[in-house]
Order: C-alpha cells, then structure tokens, then sequence
C-alpha cells in the first residue's frame, strides 16, 4: 500500500495542517460569503508540498452562526474522484496525528502550528518554511490560511489545478441542487403569469409579443444586509435615528476599524463606495432596459429595513421572487436557519440564471463573475462610481439618466477581461483557466 504524503491542516480562517505523509486541512471560510477560492488554494499547497489533504472543518462563523460542515455543502465524493489524479486526499485525520490538533493541546500553540504565512505568499515560502515541519513531524498546521497563496508567478499546472478545483471539484451536495433546479425550474416555467403592472419608467410589452418555451429570468444580488449598511458608513435615508442606529452597531462589531466612516456621504458615493439600496438598483435595471415583465429572483440574506426597503423595487419589478415564494416549508427544511446552505442554493440558481447582476462587488459577486466568466455568461457589474454621483444629482431627467447609465454599462455586461497583476484568478480567470485564441 502506497504511504500518503504528509497533512496539512486549516482551520476557518484557514488553518492548515500538514503532514509528511498527509496534509490535513482545516478551513476558517464562510460559504455564506462563497470564499471557495481558499479550498482551492489549500488544494494547490497540498499539491506544491506533495501532501494529502484531509477534508476541509469549518468553523462556526461568529456573525452567521453556522455550523454546516464542509460535507454538508460540498459532494465529498465528487471533490475527491476529480482530484485524485491530482493530490492524495483523506475525509479524516488519521487518529495517529491527533496529538497535533489544537483541541489535543487546548490550545492553539503546537510546535507543527505555523502562524506567520504573509499574505499572497510564493509557492517557495511554503517549501522553504512548511517543507522542513513535515519532514521533522509529518503533519504541519497553518493558521491563519486566508489569502495565504499568491496569484502571480506560479507554475502553470498549479495554477490549472486552482481552476480545476474551482470550476470542477467543488460541487454542491444532490438536496443542495435539486432544490437549485426546482427553482429554476419554476422560474423558467411558472406556473401563471402575474399580470404586468404600469410604472412611470417600465414599458409595457403586450402579451401577443410574450415569447413561448421556457422563461429567462435575472437573479439579484441583493447585497444590503445590516453589516454591508454599518460597514459602509454612508447614509440611506433612514434619518438620525438610522445614522445612530448603524453608528452603535459599527463600532460593537468593527470597534472602529471602519476607514470609510472618515469620508463625507457624498464623498463616499462619488468613489462608488456606497451599496446600492434595492430602490437604487430597481432604477439601475430599468434604466437598462429591464421591463415589468422581467423575471427577478432575489438571492439575498436578511436585507436591512426587511420588505418596506424593498417594496419599491417589488412594484418596478412584479414577478420578483425568492426562496420562500418558489419553495414550500417543507422543501426549505434542510436548508433553514443555515446561512452556508441558503448561499448555496443562491449560487447554484444564480449559475442558472440568464443574467447575473449584484448591487455591489462582495465575496459572492466575484465568485460568480468569475464561474460565469468560465463559462461565458452574462453577468452586470454596477459601475459604482458613476452611478454614485449620478444618485446625487437631483436635477438630472429621467432621460438624461437612462442615457447616462446605458453609456456607462456599455463594457459591464459580462466581457471577457483578461487578469491583471495581484488579481484573483477566481474572479478573472482568463487566461489561466481558459483555453487561448
């Protein structure tokens, strides 16, 4: 029997463990927030140190409070069967490395731990700095992993293995995906159509010119939940009482780490650091060309304000659903109460979507920009900055604004766009991932 390499092991936040014969991995990632790309890059540490990896733990996320596992997300088995021609891969640490676990000691210093990988590290610094704990006590831990792994000069068949894992390896378990595809399923094929509603800036198209067959629909991402509000510091409208509001929690939760908070409102929005709010993005879709008639499928968490925020995007886009409205009770039960699970379906329908578009660039829109990107999908990217300082103009006409988001979105809409230096070959991954012409 062929002895495995050594472990490695990560532990959300992405701590790592490795082993001669075995690199463990215990992840600090938050699904909620679709940080896949730091399962890829341990899969390409494991596969640069020549260990095994061991299945990925995740912690319990403090703000989420989730404790999905990384087999309740991810078919195990089929991240195992893509990659096994690739790196060795085990479900558990071998009960003969416990000793090196930080439950072992009760704490989390352990001489196989190594605390000090830099961010966007060399595939030379973890030969040169992990290579040496392996071969002296064949397991090796790394924490924190986040962002532990550079984008930029590293050989070809790692960088193909990142792709692989991302754009292959890592599927969501049946339930996971079968809900996914009974959504879409009802968005494409509803079961009667809402009559359209007039608004003041939505055409109306006649249902003569209404075409047969499935249904396309739009899902989005609503990113304007009560953290994205405080962490932002911008102001939404909501009054004093808001502004105090989202102050208080701010500096609970980010204990005055927030930069943005020394910028001006108009300052903020003019960089195009101000989420867009439902009613802001409603505007934005119809300036584009989004009709009444438009399917919605909104793939959001809690959204801050709960549904008197969203009601004027409900009114510009009718047919606007979401998990609740498409699935019952009972078919939500394995996903409920679990934010891991509810992103999961999200991105999985988001995939199936015909067009993807997210108020503000985050953790998910990047993901799906860049599986979309792979495999050539229309995806928006709110161009922030102007539509910032086109909100603050209070002067400007209907017209004058169609035209001057139309122009503005005219290269936004899902062009390839090749990866610049330090970018993410997750969210760009031409030509990395991608065959050339």
């Amino acid at each position: 029997m062929t002895p495995l390499p050594p472990f490695l092991g990560y532990r959300y936040q992405f701590r790592a463990a490795v082993a001669c014969p075995v690199f463990s991995i215990s992840l600090s990632i938050s699904m909620h927030k679709i940080i896949i790309g730091h399962i890829c890059d341990a899969v390409a540490v494991a596969k640069i140190l020549n260990a095994t990896l061991v299945i990925p733990h995740l912690e319990v996320n403090p703000v989420w409070k989730d404790s999905s596992s990384f087999v309740d997300i991810f078919d195990v088995d089929h991240f195992i069967d893509v990659l096994k021609d690739d790196i060795s891969i085990v479900k558990e640490l071998p009960d003969e490395f416990s000793w090196s676990t930080r439950e072992y000691y009760a704490t989390a210093i352990r001489a196989t731990r190594i605390k000090t990988a830099p961010v966007h590290a060399s595939a030379n610094w973890y030969l040169e700095n992990v290579s040496p704990i392996l071969q002296s006590y064949e397991i090796a831990a790394i924490a924190p992993f986040s962002h532990r792994l550079a984008f930029d000069n590293l050989p070809m068949d790692i960088q193909r293995l990142r792709c692989k894992v991302n754009f292959k390896a890592l599927i969501f378990v049946p339930h996971i995906r079968a809900l996914g595809d009974a959504l879409v399923n009802r968005l494409r094929y509803p079961p009667g159509q809402t009559e359209a509603l007039g608004t003041n800036y939505l055409r109306q198209i006649p249902k003569a010119e209404e075409k047969q067959g499935p249904g396309k629909f739009v899902v989005l991402h609503l990113r304007f939940d009560k953290d994205m509000a405080a962490h932002s510091a911008c102001d939404f409208g909501g009054g004093k009482a808001e502004k105090l509001a989202l102050a208080k929690y701010r500096q609970v939760i980010w204990q005055g780490r927030v930069l943005n908070s020394q910028f001006t409102d108009e300052e903020l929005r003019n960089q195009g650091r101000c989420p867009l709010t439902p009613e802001e993005i409603g505007l934005l879709l119809a300036a584009l060309g989004f009709d009444n008639n438009t399917r919605l499928y909104l793939a959001s968490h809690k959204v801050y304000g709960g549904e008197a925020r969203i009601s004027t995007l409900r009114k510009l886009f009718p047919l606007m659903e979401d998990k609740k409205s498409l699935a019952s009770a009972e078919e939500r039960a394995q996903i409920k109460g679990k934010a891991s699970l509810l992103a999961a379906v999200d991105y999985y329908v988001s995939m199936h979507s015909d067009i993807f578009v997210s108020a503000s660039p985050g953790n998910m829109h990047n993901a799906m920009v860049g599986h979309r990107t792979y495999g050539n999908m229309k995806t928006i990217r709110p161009n922030m900055a102007l539509l910032g300082q086109l909100f603050l103009n209070k002067n400007m006409s209907w017209s004058e604004f169609q035209q001057a988001v139309v122009e503005g979105h005219k290269n936004r809409q899902g062009q390839i766009r090749i990866r610049k230096p330090k970018q993410s070959i997750y969210t760009y991954p031409a030509p990395d991932c991608m065959c050339r012409t």
